[in-house]
């Protein structure tokens, strides 16, 4: 088994970008203290929000495990609900446009920041924000700030027409991609501390808090929760090797994933080219896809592509692929359809928070191989969904987009499904 290094001058830096990242006092949350080990190796010590039986399945998981000869048994995370409640990614944007941090397109052409952008969203932008700035003036101008908050929140003009289309919906969200192509002319150091400025101020804000940008009200708050702090602790503990694959740009992932322990080497995100040390609007490829063609993100079957080149050494074509049971995650954690693929590729469990995401709880439900684990989130968790997921008919996105059945490996469709963990 193979895993990710990078140079020590560039885990050096991300230790001087961490320095001062913790909230004030008072609003600082506790990592949980190493317990007593026991003779084998596993042991959570919050049993607060775990539904049933699932700190107890994913204790025997650990001990099952534990110390195991060879290679580490790897368990990977999602990272966005999942270890954290809200989104970073998020939170960084609207950093980023409170604090004018966002650089216009060369030339003012704005399908220079994404091959997927209409025509019709490249216009509407144009015309919102000016084009001779050095930085958009977006913490002033809300008009500007409006536009882009919307073509990356709802993939849509302001004027309600479609920001992004032609793209393959199992490997890439132009949405997630389009926040780190917009940090174009940065250093990946320079958005370290971009991150870890929205970091501090989303933890430092109280529960529930919002904040403005342009006109509107947007999420203004995140935590950690403490019990998935607590399962990467115990895993690492019991000799797991553990990893973070997310959605949002690397350099945002990596200042977060400090907070549970997980250094910048095991925190997978979008990778941005570079030019002349600077990132550019093009991205990093992924087993078929090469570096620049932005065709592959940490999404869906992009997600298994990338945890098997980076934490497996699967190179080419076949990092796309389903490997052999020895060369999978034994454990994998997410919330949303955007983690199917790697969740269905764990050998051992698979811990599902609930948001109610169609494909996700479907697969979820149905639990063919009962190594399913449903749990509700731990801060202000859903309530059950009052009808089915629909998962015989529309549960499936396809790769152009078509809504279709969920269906089982061996092509039978999966029944639709009732919500009972909530």
């Amino acid at each position: 088994m193979t895993n990710k290094l990078r140079t020590p001058a560039v885990a050096a830096a991300l230790a001087l970008a961490a320095t001062g990242l913790l909230p004030a006092a008072g609003t600082a949350q506790a990592t949980p203290r190493e317990p007593h080990r026991t003779r084998d190796c596993a042991g959570l010590t919050v049993s607060e929000g775990w539904y049933g039986d699932n700190k107890a399945r994913l204790e025997r998981l650990m001990a099952d495990h534990c110390r195991q000869k060879g290679d580490k048994p790897v368990a990977v995370f999602d990272w966005d609900n999942t270890v954290i409640k809200n989104d970073v990614g998020d939170a960084t944007f609207y950093w980023l446009l409170r604090n004018d941090r966002i650089r216009p397109p060369r030339h003012g052409d704005w399908t220079t920041t994404s091959r997927y952008l209409t025509p019709e969203a490249a216009a509407a932008l144009g015309e919102a924000c000016p084009a001779d700035a050095r930085t958009l003036p977006t913490s002033t101008d809300t008009g500007c700030a409006d536009e882009l908050l919307s073509v990356y929140g709802s993939g849509t003009t302001t004027a309600g027409k479609k920001a992004f289309d032609g793209y393959d919906h199992r490997r890439i969200e132009p949405q997630y991609a389009w926040l780190a192509q917009l940090l174009h002319g940065w250093t990946s150091r320079q958005v370290r501390s971009f991150a870890a400025a929205a970091r501090a101020e989303n933890l430092a804000a109280p529960q529930g808090a919002t904040q403005q940008v342009g006109t509107a009200k947007v999420t203004g708050w995140v935590r950690y929760y403490t019990q998935q702090r607590d399962l990467i602790r115990a895993l690492k503990a019991s000799g797991f090797d553990v990893w973070i694959v997310s959605a949002s740009p690397e350099p945002v992932v990596d200042v977060w994933a400090q907070g549970v322990d997980i250094a910048p080497d095991h925190a997978v995100g979008i990778r941005n080219t570079t030019e002349h040390g600077r990132l550019t609007s093009h991205l990093k490829g992924c087993g078929s896809v090469r570096d620049g063609e932005d065709r592959m993100i940490t999404y869906i079957d992009g997600k298994r592509c990338w945890i098997n080149q980076e934490i497996f050494g699967v190179r080419g074509p076949a990092a796309e692929r389903v490997q052999p049971a020895a060369r999978r995650q034994v454990l994998a954690a997410g919330d949303s359809d955007t983690d199917i693929s790697f969740l269905r590729d764990a050998t051992g469990l698979r811990l599902v928070l609930n948001r109610n995401k169609n494909e996700l709880m479907c697969r979820a439900y149905d639990n063919g191989d009962g190594r399913w684990l449903v749990n509700p989130m731990f801060i202000e968790p859903k309530k059950a969904k009052t009808s089915a997921y629909p998962c015989a008919t529309t549960g499936y996105t396809a790769p152009d987009g078509t809504a279709e059945p969920v269906r089982r490996t061996d092509g039978s469709v999966v029944p639709d499904q009732q919500d009972s963990v909530y």
